[in-house]
C-alpha cells in the first residue's frame, strides 16, 4: 500500500517538475523557451533582420520584394539606414520601441560592413537617437 501511495505521489507530482524551468537554460515553463537578447550586430541581424533580408542579405522576390542589403550603394550614407529600420519603409515596420537604439546601431553597421559593403563608419547609439522618432501614440 506503501508504494502505491508513493508512485500515485510521484505521478502527480510530475507535471509540476516539468514545468518548471531548468536552471539557466531559458526554459520559462510551459513550453516557452526565451532566446537570449540580441546584443552585437550579427546577432540583431541574425535574430531580426535575416528572416526577410535572407541569411545573404540578397532580398528576395515573391509575394512582396525584400530589397537587397548586400552591395547596396544606399548604405553609403548612415542616415537613410537609420530612417528605414527607426521608422520602417514600404512593409517593413520600424523598430523604435522593439529594438533599443544601441541594437539597431549595431545591425547597421553589421550592415554596412558585411555582405560586400565596406562604409567603415560605425553608426552609433547617438546617431540612431537623433533621427528615431517615437512610435505614435495609439499603436496600430
Amino acid at each position: 500500500m506503501r508504494k502505491l501511495i508513493l508512485a500515485v505521489a510521484a505521478l502527480a507530482a510530475f507535471p509540476a517538475m516539468a514545468q518548471t524551468p531548468a536552471s539557466g537554460g531559458g526554459d520559462t515553463g510551459g513550453g516557452i523557451v526565451r532566446a537570449a537578447k540580441p546584443v552585437t550586430g550579427e546577432q540583431v541581424y541574425t535574430q531580426v533582420c535575416q528572416a526577410c533580408h535572407m541569411a545573404d542579405a540578397k532580398g528576395g522576390t515573391g509575394a512582396g520584394t525584400i530589397p537587397a542589403l548586400a552591395s547596396n550603394p544606399r548604405l553609403a550614407g548612415a542616415a537613410y539606414p537609420i530612417m528605414v529600420v527607426t521608422s520602417g519603409k514600404g512593409a517593413m515596420p520600424g523598430f523604435v520601441g522593439t529594438l533599443s537604439n544601441a541594437q539597431m546601431a549595431e545591425a547597421i553597421t553589421y550592415v554596412r560592413t558585411h555582405f560586400g559593403n565596406a562604409y567603415a563608419k560605425p553608426v552609433t547609439e547617438a546617431d540612431v537617437a537623433k533621427l528615431a522618432k517615437p512610435p505614435a501614440a495609439g499603436g496600430h
